[in-house]
């Protein structure tokens, strides 16, 4: 009777089969967020090798304002084609320390840290990551993935390649973007003929070029470019230009 029941049992066991694994969802999705941040850090490191000889075809942002507007303009200038004093205005304008750290400015972001947020940080090799590479937002998503590609374009790429990018990629007007469209928009002239007054108050509406013009610049705009454009002397007679001045 004993071996009897022994063979029902071990029927009915083999009847059920295998055990299905279980799906674990915390897992599942862990997995797939691991994989979906690798990805995107493959893509960029690709992307960082690639655009040290490749200019950037468009950008998220580009194409998004593309799709809204229903058209943007946009002209590359090699930085060989953009007036020198059109340089040293946004790097005075936006980092003057440019050309000495890398990547990140601790002091602003010390000083950012002591006025509570209010005053910017970002530098121009995070800017240009931003725009080049990511997508528009203030997500610690964005700023993780910033934060990882920064240290990679300042090893890969000459800083004058950096800032060329920069200029080529920046909005300065509503879908007006890269400094040859923006100099040819405002003043009608090329990025190369750019003089220093010119060349000021195109940096001066950095960072928020839907709110500020650079052909009917409001005070804050005209204060904003003299300020520049001492700067830009500044960075050029102290060395802080040296290392974008020349290819």
């Amino acid at each position: 009777m004993a071996t009897s029941r022994s063979r029902k049992s071990s029927a009915g066991s083999a009847s059920k089969g295998p055990e299905r694994p279980r799906i674990r969802p915390m897992a599942f999705l862990g997995r797939w967020i691991f994989r979906a941040i690798l990805a995107v850090i493959l893509l960029g490191a690709l992307g960082v090798g690639l655009y040290r000889g490749v200019n950037p075809p468009t950008t998220i942002y580009m194409l998004q304002e593309q799709r809204r507007l229903g058209g943007i303009e946009r002209d590359w200038a090699d930085a060989d084609s953009i007036a020198p004093v059109m340089l040293r205005a946004a790097v005075a304008a936006e980092d003057a320390n440019f050309c000495r750290h890398w990547g990140f400015d601790m002091n602003a972001i010390r000083l950012a840290i002591e006025e509570g947020g209010s005053r910017g940080a970002s530098t121009i090799s995070q800017q240009t990551v931003k725009n080049v590479f990511l997508w528009h937002g203030r997500t610690w998503t964005r700023k993780a993935f910033e934060a990882a590609l920064t240290p990679a374009i300042e090893a890969a790429w000459p800083k004058r390649r950096i800032l060329e990018i920069y200029l080529n990629v920046a909005e300065f007007d509503e879908g007006v973007f890269g400094i040859e469209a923006a100099a040819q928009h405002h003043f009608g002239v090329a990025a190369a003929d750019l003089d220093a007054r010119q060349s000021a108050l195109l940096a001066a509406v950095l960072p928020n070029p839907k709110e500020r013009s650079a052909a009917a610049p409001s005070s804050f705009v005209d204060r904003r470019a003299r300020a520049i454009r001492d700067g830009a002397a500044t960075i050029d007679r102290d060395g802080r230009a040296d290392c974008f001045q020349s290819g």
